[in-house]
């Protein structure tokens, strides 16, 4: 049987350890700024996260690429190569064109190697969300399963991974075209912290209005509470745009406190999604109830 590699991009927030641990790899998105590209690489240092975040709270807008069709044709066949088939998991289509790019190229690539499967998963997330659903591809690769069985497994757990951000502002995300939400959210609402969620449809929605930064942080532990299921199973995935770390300290504090997961892993919004978020966003990551909220049927 062949080996199934599992492959995601930069918008996973993956680090290099967890990556790894299970066995991943990633495609490279890039990031502009001041009309010079930079390759959007996961292995950043603390230095780097701060420099990126430092640019944005001095009011300069950071902008982003999808994965360019020569990385994609470069990591596909490296593991084509090497006799593997490969599952690539991206971000949701409707935050990056990269999933349909890929699907493009790997039609081409099936020609050179018949022999090969290659299957391209919208993952209807972002950031770890997505990167979560690489791991569990990569834990369920190892078990011998094929790529239509993976493919299979990925498509449901998407339904059940909520995830639950919050921002100081949208400006960010409303500039780059990545959050749907009413003009309400828009405005300067004194104080007033929107929380964001991925919808069914793979959106980054704008469902909820908190008053003040510190509520909002327990708000959307208080979410993740709500919605999750079987906790003591599982891993809850903390990430967040450079915060202050008395903040992450307090997230993580409410989450053993309320949720009593198994374990907490806390890690950096990557240079894809901050690029989009801002500054200082904590989302939280766990499976829960199936995803049933559409912003575009509100």
């Amino acid at each position: 049987m062949r080996k199934v590699q599992i492959i995601t991009d930069s918008c996973s927030d993956l680090t290099v350890e967890l990556m790894q641990r299970y066995g991943v790899d990633y495609a490279v998105m890039n990031t502009v700024y001041n009309e010079k590209t930079s390759p959007a690489d996961l292995s950043w240092t603390e230095e780097e996260v701060h420099a990126l975040y430092g640019i944005m709270r001095g009011g300069n807008r950071v902008t982003t690429t999808q994965v360019p069709v020569d990385e994609f044709d470069r990591i596909f066949r490296k593991y084509l190569d090497a006799g593997c088939d490969i599952v690539y998991i991206g971000c949701s289509s409707k935050q990056s064109g990269s999933v349909n790019t890929a699907r493009v190229l790997a039609a081409e690539l099936i020609k050179e190697y018949p022999e090969a499967q290659i299957s391209c998963i919208d993952s209807y997330h972002a950031s770890m969300g997505e990167g979560i659903l690489a791991l569990d591809a990569a834990e369920y690769a190892k078990t011998g399963k094929t790529v239509d069985e993976i493919t299979a497994y990925v498509e449901d757990r998407r339904k059940y991974l909520n995830q639950f951000v919050t921002v100081h502002t949208l400006e960010f995300l409303h500039k780059a075209g990545r959050v749907k939400a009413s003009s309400a959210f828009f405005g300067n609402l004194l104080g007033v912290k929107p929380i964001i969620i991925a919808d069914a449809d793979g959106e980054q929605a704008a469902v909820k209005k908190v008053k003040g930064r510190a509520n909002s942080l327990k708000e959307i532990v208080n979410m993740l509470k709500e919605t999750i299921i079987e906790p003591e199973k599982q891993t809850v995935y903390v990430a967040h745009a450079d915060a202050d770390k008395a903040e992450v300290e307090a997230v993580v504090s409410h989450i053993r406190e309320e949720i009593k997961c198994k374990d907490v892993y806390v890690g950096y919004i990557g240079p894809i999604i901050g690029a989009s978020i801002g500054p200082d966003a904590i989302a939280v990551f766990g499976y829960g109830k199936e995803i049933t909220y559409r912003v575009n049927e509100k």
